[in-house]
């Protein structure tokens, strides 16, 4: 069976050059900076995600690598070799969009494999490929089905076959699962993630979802405004912001000041017990949200301000955590789980 791993570079790409490198780009549209001075390394092999609100940039972003979009400043890189004026047809890219994008009147087969016949393909080995990429992708036998006939999930499977049929290597994913109910963006998210992991091929993943982001992504670039906030690892990019806007965009911050100092500091990371206790910050419950796995508790404090707590109720019934609300308690929690942040950053 023939391998779906990303075919040899170019013969021009540079060995051991970024899979993809953006070195300043802009992307200005009348008064609007979409995209204002971004310098960015991807390595081949990764599984990366611009993270970040809409209108970010990070969209525009991936469609300046695609080249659906001409950058008025900057550099495009693939492989070590200058892409920014050419052609997305002629870029070792291929993307997926959020509306997969499929061709109604082909069949799933005629879908997949259609950008091997324009690459003028022998049908014998379009058969066999499409057929080796719709196993991959876990639709063996859907090939003489039309789009219309199959569930979201699918759909989108038929999307990522026909993008990775070609062993481009790289791959840009648009808010891929975005129009999927929530179970099945779960279901999806470990599938794509494993698919990358199996193939090889380096993605690029743009999405609004910080629990998307933080469970598929080796390394994350945060956006803001059109300029990227922060790079790292999930578990970097979560522990360790770098600014307020990261502290507060990915996941569920708390932001509080003491002795003249702006700190953070997660909701699961605070330890709540009885006001007994004789160190940490004393407060009161103000309000308890039972979720079912956690409840949220908000704590007045004291000295002032507030801190929102997550407990897991491993033990704790609905009824037992609603009637902490009221009760005096003591919050502690260890040193170096909080850090001094600023607007501008650290």
């Amino acid at each position: 069976m023939a391998s779906l791993a990303p075919t040899a570079p170019e013969p021009h790409a540079v060995a051991g050059a970024p899979a993809v490198r953006l070195t300043g780009i802009r992307r200005v549209y009348g008064d609007v900076v979409a995209v204002g001075g971004v310098d960015l390394d991807i390595d081949a092999g990764e599984f990366f995600t611009l993270l970040g609100p809409s209108g970010s940039g990070k969209t525009t972003t991936l469609r300046v690598v695609a080249g659906f979009e001409r950058p008025d400043a900057g550099r495009v890189e693939l492989q070590g070799i200058d892409v920014t004026r050419v052609a997305p047809s002629q870029r070792a890219v291929n993307t997926v969009f959020q509306d997969y994008a499929l061709f109604p009147h082909m069949t799933v087969a005629e879908n997949v494999e259609y950008g091997l016949r324009v690459k003028g393909i022998a049908r014998r080995d379009r058969r066999a490929r499409t057929e080796e990429v719709l196993d991959r992708v876990r639709l063996p036998n859907v090939g003489n089905r039309k789009p219309a006939q199959l569930s979201g999930g699918q759909r989108q499977r038929v999307a990522l076959a026909r993008a990775i049929v070609n062993r481009p290597p790289v791959l840009l994913l648009d808010e891929p699962l975005g129009a999927l109910d929530l179970k099945l963006r779960q279901e999806m998210q470990i599938f794509l993630k494993g698919l990358q992991r199996d193939l090889g091929i380096t993605f690029v993943y743009v999405t609004h979802d910080q629990e998307e982001a933080l469970s598929m992504s080796d390394r994350m670039a945060v956006f803001n405004e059109g300029r990227i906030e922060q790079v790292g690892s999930p578990a970097e990019v979560y522990e360790h912001p770098q600014s307020e806007f990261v502290a507060d965009f990915v996941g569920v911050v708390n932001i509080f000041e003491r002795d003249g100092r702006r700190l953070t500091i997660r909701p699961e990371k605070i330890r709540m017990s009885n006001e007994a206790a004789d160190d940490g910050e004393a407060g009161t419950v103000r309000e308890v949200v039972y979720v079912g796995m956690v409840t949220r508790y908000v704590v007045d404090l004291d000295q002032g301000g507030e801190l929102v707590v997550v407990r897991q109720n491993l033990e704790t019934s609905s009824q037992e955590a609603l009637a902490e609300r009221g009760k005096r308690v003591r919050l502690t929690w260890r040193p170096e789980h909080t850090y001094e942040i600023d607007k501008e950053g650290t």
